[in-house]
């Protein structure tokens, strides 16, 4: 963190919780593939309305960016940052946001509540099957919430419903995909050939899902953005929210970078249906298990893709490392889906020689 920021970290935390309270410690907070980087402030002294400890989300330049880079859909620089934005329409709906305690945003901060440091994936680690399930059906719940409720209560005023995940957007993160996890990654060059039919295969799937009925959606609703604090799951991370196809979210839950470790075919299934079931239970617009389950795969195969495609960009590119663990079971995720989708043969005929030791045998 940039030191100078203490004197008005110092400042804020005294205004908030009283003159008593100082900042007795600052531990710098794992972060991830944003801009972002985030601090643990320890608290001692104030009065009883004082709390022990905060998280300071440290925002990078104005942390007013047009939007992602692949969405670029704003026509000129955003007045309210993204996270408040989206943090004030979720959390009427009951979604477990952390709760904002001082907007620094003026100052280059965010002081944010503390929900702890267990996300949803190490909290199964070493539970039983019907554990597992019974947390992830919570997590569904709280999806639900910001997929119907959220849906349902649509305003122009959240920037989330100004963005579309829409077929020029999925045929982006496929391209990434095709640039990043087979061309420039080194190795043979692709074929006219092989191009030619990614291209028609990327662009079916990109025009299906497009065809779709669109969602409020997270974008980002993996176990490593929720977090178990007591008995319920919090939800963090959820400033690039937009409309998408509904089970979206649910393929991204059920299959990020480690979940293969903890989330059996069976049990994915069991969720799907309790997705698809609790769904139409809820209110939302009747959802045939049929099309639940197909655009599921299709979500989860795009995602698996773009995944692949990211991360290799991440270590390549950007320098950013650690990633490249994650690509085998991204790659096993891709196969395990096309046996499921036997209709795009050529791809898994495609990948078998970019990724033999994946798709082979």
């Amino acid at each position: 963190m940039d030191t100078k920021l203490r004197p008005a970290l110092d400042t804020a935390v005294a205004e908030k919780w009283g003159k008593g309270t100082q900042i007795a410690r600052i531990d710098p907070l794992a972060g991830d593939a944003s801009s972002r980087s985030y601090v643990r402030l320890h608290l001692n002294g104030g009065g009883p309305n004082s709390i022990s400890s905060a998280v300071v989300m440290v925002l990078a330049g104005s942390g007013l960016a047009l939007s992602s880079d692949e969405l670029a859909v704003f026509n000129e620089p955003l007045k309210e940052l993204p996270y408040l934005n989206l943090h004030y329409f979720l959390e009427p709906l009951g979604v477990r946001v952390p709760q904002i305690y001082v907007d620094g945003q003026q100052a280059g901060f965010l002081i944010l509540e503390d929900i702890g440091d267990l996300p949803l994936r190490e909290a199964v680690q070493d539970l039983s099957g019907a554990e597992t399930e019974q947390w992830y059906q919570r997590a569904i719940d709280q999806l639900l919430l910001i997929q119907i409720a959220g849906t349902r209560h649509k305003n122009d005023s959240c920037i989330a419903f100004q963005q579309r995940f829409d077929k020029r957007l999925f045929l982006w993160e496929f391209e990434h995909f095709v640039e990043w996890g087979l061309d420039k990654r080194g190795g043979k060059a692709l074929s006219q050939i092989e191009i030619q039919t990614l291209q028609g295969i990327f662009e079916q799937i990109s025009t299906r899902l497009d065809q779709a009925t669109f969602f409020l959606n997270h974008r980002d609703y993996h176990s490593w953005n929720l977090f178990v604090q007591q008995d319920v799951i919090r939800v963090i991370d959820f400033q690039d929210a937009l409309l998408a196809p509904a089970p979206y979210d649910l393929a991204t839950l059920l299959n990020d970078r480690d979940t293969p470790e903890v989330m059996s075919p069976a049990l994915e299934e069991a969720l799907v249906n309790y997705y698809h079931d609790t769904w139409n239970q809820s209110g939302g617009d009747f959802l045939s298990s049929e099309l639940v389950w197909e655009e599921y795969n299709l979500c989860l195969l795009q995602k698996a893709c773009k995944v692949v495609g990211r991360f290799y960009y991440l270590e390549l590119e950007k320098g950013k490392t650690g990633y490249m663990r994650y690509i085998p079971p991204t790659l096993a995720t891709i196969r395990r889906v096309l046996v499921r989708l036997p209709q795009y043969t050529h791809l898994q005929d495609i990948l078998a020689d970019y990724f033999p030791q994946h798709f082979s045998g």
